[in-house]
């Protein structure tokens, strides 16, 4: 375990996996940094290193009025501070808000490439109606802490429904612990309503855009939007595998993820070899 402090006074601890290129795994919104553990066998070949975003593990009292930019440009300062403590220019994975922060880190930061499994981003028509941050709130106030995670956790992970959720949940790595992350998650999809698009990303770095078809349709629908913003990108949708989808198909993802860095990217492919 390795930390790391920010000029901004954001401590980053991180674990640092293999040997190879330099792939930073940002993880999303519930999940801790072992959200990443099913993919870890898969990515041999390269150096993995897997940060804990910062306030996650860290329950943040207070009001929720954060604006997206202050919660993004924290997520982007940690991000600039691991790539700063790499050799060369390393390879950014993120999952859901993670892989919203890979993408605008990566038009301030020098990175090899981007990979962004179904980035948080709402579209327009959804964004407008969307309240699950106030939602949220209201269960904390009222003391349902654990009850507002759920309904995070059903409109995100079910987004179809789901019929015994509580049974879900006692599989689930993640629970009951992260419940202790509501107030964060809060924050987070309150930075989520706010985000809007911008009419194109700069981004020099060739980016794969990763889509489940079981996940949410409106996270689908952004991760084509972001697509079409960004200058060299490659779309692949996947059938049968939801929002969790580095997790939950590991074996395919990463397979996806090798073809991509080994064909997009001569400098990452000749280290492999």
């Amino acid at each position: 375990m390795q930390t790391i402090q920010s000029e901004a006074d954001i401590e980053v601890t991180y674990e640092r996996h293999g040997d190879g290129p330099d792939l930073i795994l940002l993880h999303g919104g519930m999940a801790p940094r072992e959200y990443w553990n099913p993919i870890f066998p898969h990515l041999d070949g390269y150096t993995v290193i897997v940060p804990q975003r910062p306030g996650f593990g860290t329950c943040l009292d207070g009001p929720t009025e954060t604006s997206a930019d202050e919660v993004l440009d924290r997520e982007i300062e940690y991000v600039r501070k691991l790539v700063d403590a790499v050799d060369g220019d390393p390879i950014l994975f993120g999952h859901s808000y993670g892989a919203l922060t890979a993408i605008e880190a990566a038009t301030d930061v020098p990175v090899a490439s981007v990979v962004a499994y179904e980035p948080a981003i709402l579209p327009d028509d959804y964004r407008t109606e969307a309240d699950l941050a106030d939602r949220m709130q209201t269960l904390i106030e009222a003391g349902n802490r654990r009850k507002a995670v759920k309904r995070y956790i059903e409109q995100v992970l079910h987004p179809d429904g789901i019929d015994d959720l509580d049974a879900w949940l006692t599989e689930w790595p993640a629970w009951p612990e992260c419940v202790d992350l509501a107030e964060e998650v809060v924050r987070m999809n309150r930075a989520v309503e706010q985000y809007q698009l911008p009419n194109s990303f700069d981004v020099a770095a060739p980016v794969l855009m990763l889509a489940g078809t079981d996940g949410p349709d409106f996270l689908r629908e952004s991760a084509r939007t972001t697509h079409e913003l960004l200058p060299n990108s490659r779309l692949v949708e996947f059938d049968s595998v939801g929002h969790g989808g580095p997790a939950e198909a590991p074996e395919l993802i990463s397979a996806e993820v090798d073809s991509f860095l080994r064909g997009n990217s001569i400098a990452i492919s000749e280290m492999i070899r």
